[in-house]
């Protein structure tokens, strides 16, 4: 049972870690442990190792390490498409030569051998239309349709040109420092894809997400029924009953049961805690984007408004302390007015705590509407003059 429970914690352990690590900047985590190991993993780590190697190796040691830093960091670069590549050929080929041989079994048929393949070469043909496709490039000759497609919000989003491109800068619009160039509807840029996240191009990467969470999740269903497949074969449950005299309960088998897996089929097993674990991560990150698409809103907007929004309540909280210090200053001169209860001053209001910012997204036309605008973007439908038929 130690064995069991290390493996357990271990998991726990490693989803702890990758989850701070993929996700630790989300909103959702802000000023909380997570966020915290993810700055350690992603800044703290490196720097130590910065410090060491030019303790080490003197300047040239530390103008090696940056540089290493530019290319993978500051440039487009194919090292996490290569490794997305490798992780996905990696695993489905231990499946094919661990778990192909129990096919057909017990719960799962022939078919799935092909099946599985074509799954896998769906998740990446998404990969590809993501990583290739053209996320929205916003230049001289079609910055006019960019800008009639996403009128200024005057919140977020004002009439200012890039200082980059020398273009005026369309609503939602943003200059990527790794590409070096402006796209539309900006939404993130993806190391995975090595690409820009686009007006042109979040249909293909939530289909990626969606489509690579369902992969997981078949994954581990598969090397399920294959494992219970082989409880069945074995009459694992009625030796376990019949000759070792095993209460005929799902506690008292389970045990015994996962020990005999484990001691049979560890690598079954290390596969479906992986699947498992990188299907809950991906779950994640597909509801998070979903939610930005069903709310028509970009993670790229998700820190802007957090920024306007802290930006106006501190100024309507200097407004509402200016006109409470006005207040007092001029009950001074007014005449005394009877004293007021310990107990109701204590309890009274502040003015500040009515302070309330709410969010106006200028483009949520409604869930329906939004999931259309990212399926068919605007850029790619004719402008209305064009479309309208020609009478006569």
């Amino acid at each position: 049972m130690a064995v069991q429970w290390l493996l357990v914690c271990h998991g726990l352990v490693t989803l702890l870690v990758v989850i701070s690590f993929l996700c630790g900047q989300w909103p959702i985590f802000q000023g909380t442990f997570i966020e915290r190991i993810h700055y350690f993993i992603a800044f703290g780590l490196y720097d130590y190792f910065r410090r060491i190697v030019g303790y080490v190796c003197g300047s040239r040691g530390t103008d090696a390490v940056l540089s290493i830093e530019n290319y993978c960091c500051d440039r487009p670069n194919p090292i996490l498409q290569i490794i997305y590549l490798a992780i996905i050929g990696a695993t489905y080929y231990i499946i094919v030569k661990t778990s192909f041989m129990y096919i057909p079994g017990y719960y799962l048929s022939e078919i799935h051998r092909y099946t599985s393949l074509l799954a896998v070469a769906v998740g990446i043909l998404l990969f590809l239309l993501t990583s290739f496709s053209d996320p929205g490039t916003v230049n001289a000759e079609n910055v006019s349709l960019y800008l009639s497609a996403y009128p200024y919000d005057n919140m977020i989003y004002s009439e200012k040109e890039c200082s980059t491109c020398k273009i005026l800068k369309p609503a939602r619009s943003k200059h990527c420092s790794v590409c070096n160039r402006c796209v539309a509807r900006f939404d993130h840029h993806c190391g995975w894809m090595n690409n820009c996240i686009g007006e042109r191009n979040t249909r293909y990467f939530v289909a990626f997400l969606l489509w690579h969470f369902l992969l997981c999740i078949y994954g581990t269903v598969a090397i399920g029924l294959i494992l219970a497949g082989q409880v069945k074969e074995f009459k694992v449950i009625y030796i376990l009953k019949a000759y070792y005299g095993i209460e005929n309960s799902f506690w008292s088998l389970a045990p015994h049961v996962v020990q005999w897996l484990l001691a049979s089929y560890n690598n079954q097993i290390l596969l479906m805690v992986f699947l498992a674990i990188v299907s809950l991560l991906l779950s994640g990150f597909f509801g998070y984007h979903a939610h930005l698409c069903l709310t028509n809103t970009t993670t790229n907007e998700t820190f802007k408004w957090e920024e306007y929004l802290s930006w106006q309540t501190k100024v309507h909280e200097a407004k509402a302390s200016d006109a409470a210090l006005d207040a007092s200053i001029s009950g001074l001169s007014n005449e005394r007015k009877p004293p007021v209860s310990k107990w109701k001053a204590f309890f009274r209001r502040s003015r500040l705590e009515d302070v309330q910012m709410v969010k106006e997204n200028f483009y949520d036309k409604g869930s329906f509407r939004n999931l259309h605008e990212i399926i068919f973007p605007l850029s790619t439908r004719p402008p209305f003059s064009q479309a309208k038929p020609k009478l006569g």
